[in-house]
């Protein structure tokens, strides 16, 4: 049986043509973060004339200027590094704990927990604002900085992700410490978690990117300016908190701003995923 000619006429055009398709979506794709990008180098007047121009006329960093001498943009980058952190070490730790008590400990009950889990899934998370608000404000922690925190800390996808991962491991992994004597915690510490690396990434840049554009949650759990994170922040500035006019320079700059972080932990942490996931598919 002869193979296909990859290098005849046909071929080259059939690869040509693809490669056209993916460029051009992904330049359609991009254009919106270049004009994001330019905008916040352009002045008001060049940004509000020539809206969609990648290219500013003249060069300003004005915005740039006003955003740290005019807005709170220091203050709601402290909070949303302080909230991100705490956020994702919390669901690394309690979503690796749930996941793991789901998928190896039998215990009454565990079938109705992971049900309830799933359908926590499918809940839209706006229905829970107004309970959690009435929550928060029983608990007499509103407009603080636990209500930012405390219910963040755990979500249902990270149990999920979490439990299918660690229903993947062999079970014969765990026999040998527990025949040393080690228990349920010592286990999963030292033996099961890492062998989850893949998972365990996964997990850290969903939570870190999560709760860095968590903007519904700070809506109902704070109020005071003291305590916006960046989404809450940029929200007030969108809205038009400082004056008249459409401010492009000054909206697109703290946005390109609050991008940065997640851009840098999304690319660090994906090369350590991608080398993770070949590791465990080769053992496996």
């Amino acid at each position: 049986m002869t193979r296909p000619d990859r290098t005849g006429p046909r071929a080259v055009a059939s690869t040509f043509a693809g490669y056209a398709v993916l460029v051009f979506f992904a330049l359609v794709f991009l254009y919106p973060f270049v004009i994001q990008v330019a905008n916040s180098f352009k002045t008001e007047a060049d940004a509000a004339a020539n809206a969609l121009s990648p290219i500013p006329s003249p060069l300003s960093l004005a915005g740039y200027e006003r955003i740290f001498a005019g807005t709170g943009m220091p203050v709601w980058l402290a909070n949303s590094v302080l909230v991100a952190l705490l956020v994702t070490a919390g669901r690394v730790f309690f979503d690796s704990l749930a996941g793991y008590a789901l998928a190896r400990l039998r215990f009454t009950g565990r079938r109705g927990v992971f049900a309830a889990i799933v359908a926590i899934m499918a809940v839209p998370g706006v229905v829970l604002l107004i309970p959690k608000f009435l929550v928060l404000n029983q608990l007499g922690i509103y407009d603080s900085y636990v209500a930012l925190i405390v219910p963040l800390l755990a979500d249902a996808t990270g149990v999920f992700i979490m439990k299918q991962f660690f229903e993947s491991i062999p079970v014969s992994v765990e026999e040998a410490a527990r025949i040393d004597g080690a228990g349920a915690f010592r286990t999963f510490w030292s033996v099961v978690l890492p062998l989850a690396r893949p998972a365990l990434i996964t997990l850290t840049i969903l939570s870190f990117q999560g709760s860095w554009n968590e903007f519904p949650h700070t809506l109902v759990a704070v109020q005071d300016p003291a305590l916006f994170t960046l989404p809450r922040g940029l929200a007030d500035l969108v809205s038009g908190s400082l004056g008249a006019g459409t401010q492009y320079p000054l909206k697109l700059g703290a946005a390109l701003l609050a991008t940065i972080p997640v851009a840098i932990i999304f690319v660090v942490f994906q090369r350590h995923f991608v080398r993770g996931a070949n590791e465990g598919s080769e053992k496996g």
